[in-house]
């Protein structure tokens, strides 16, 4: 049976790429961490908290670390809760993200986290590879503290539009079609862009530094798997309701949009003298 669930207006409003997740034949998530998940790098920086019903990644000087799905998947959507670095996190990067794990034509759907100076405002990049293309870079200053709580964050990915890239391939314009994806989170080093375009350096003496998630929640057609899963037009996630944002959900993207985003390559004339057909067409 499938399970029906509102779109996270909190990852919306918080400018999401929205997206999906696992099996369409389970229920009763939210899953442990071990039930979807394998540690791909520093399993020692990797802790599992309350039998794997929460992590926490570690960076410190020696290592950063990261995990990712055990499955791969085509459409669907990703839910989990993130708790990020507190006080001076400048320089680190917290990442989730889907990628297709291909080495030249990838598909990818990102949310990277860059830290910042104490009081300053965490900033999330969001991106959108398809069929190898990327650099559509969007930033977007937080309004609130991502790392005094949990926060859900969300990827709702079918056949008519990541939120919000839609799927403008009868334009030319590339959409991740064809490539199952798998689920990726991260936490490393990154002072050289991070922060300021890399102005802000790593303050090592508050390391380490910590990052917690939970509610691990992916329903969408795992790969390898059914064929016509996939294709299927009944799947929750492909109904009336999720092809594209109700007129609350656009108002409050909007209000994203004009409060708070501080970069949109659609509108970078230095990368591109000619705008981008997909910004022409409606992201």
């Amino acid at each position: 049976m499938y399970r029906r669930r509102p779109l996270d207006l909190v990852t919306l409003a918080a400018f999401c790429i929205l997206a999906c997740s696992p099996l369409v034949l389970v229920s009763g998530r939210p899953a442990t961490f071990l039930q979807d998940f394998r540690v791909t790098w520093a399993e020692s920086h990797i802790r599992q908290i309350n039998g794997g019903g929460a992590i926490q990644l570690i960076l410190d000087q020696n290592s950063g670390c990261g995990f990712a799905s055990k499955s791969k998947y085509m459409f669907g959507r990703v839910s989990m809760k993130i708790k990020l670095i507190p006080g001076d996190s400048a320089g680190t990067v917290t990442a989730f993200y889907m990628n297709s794990n291909t080495d030249n034509v990838r598909d990818e759907l990102d949310f990277e986290f860059l830290g910042n100076r104490t009081g300053q405002p965490y900033t999330v990049q969001t991106n959108v590879y398809a069929h190898g293309k990327g650099d559509r870079e969007q930033r977007v200053n937080l309004w609130f503290d991502p790392a005094a709580d949990f926060h859900t964050y969300t990827i709702l990915w079918n056949h008519r539009h990541v939120v919000v890239y839609k799927n403008n391939e009868a334009k030319r314009v590339p959409y991740p079609t064809y490539q199952p994806m798998g689920v990726y989170s991260t936490l490393w080093e990154a002072d050289d862009w991070a922060t300021r375009g890399g102005l802000e350096k790593i303050n090592w003496s508050k390391a380490p530094f910590y990052a917690y998630y939970k509610d691990f929640d992916i329903e969408g057609c795992p790969n390898p798997g059914p064929a016509s899963c996939a294709s299927n037009p009944r799947n929750w996630w492909e109904g009336t309701s999720y092809q594209e944002l109700s007129a609350v959900e656009a108002r409050r993207y909007r209000w994203v949009r004009m409060n708070h985003m501080i970069y949109d390559y659609c509108s970078d004339r230095s990368r591109y003298r000619m705008i981008p057909p997909e910004c022409e067409a409606g992201i």
